[in-house]
């Protein structure tokens, strides 16, 4: 999803990822007015990404929470919100892309 949103596609509309749903045009220009506040561009994710990162089960979806690495620093206080929902041909889901 990253390298997706490093190559400009916010929407996720140009992806391959096959388990993960396009996103709105609202949430992605939130996204990206998030991502522009921010003042760092995003970068490709930092091993330690993973150290930081949660995912919680919440009643019937997982919630993650993903810190998200910038080119100033390697693990950034901008987060990915994502929730994977119980259901068959569960897909992933981007909420947003914020300082939590």
């Amino acid at each position: 999803m990253v390298e997706a949103f490093l190559q400009g596609d916010l929407r996720l509309s140009n992806s391959l990822l096959n388990c993960v749903e396009s996103i709105h045009p609202d949430t992605a220009e939130g996204i990206a007015n998030n991502l522009n506040a921010y003042g760092a561009p995003l970068s490709s994710l930092n091993s330690a990404t993973w150290e930081r990162s949660v995912y919680r089960w919440m009643d019937g979806y997982w919630l993650f929470l993903v810190d998200l690495t910038t080119v100033d620093e390697g693990v950034s206080d901008l987060t990915l919100h994502a929730q994977l929902r119980d259901a068959p041909e569960a897909r992933l889901e981007v909420q947003s892309v914020h300082v939590p």
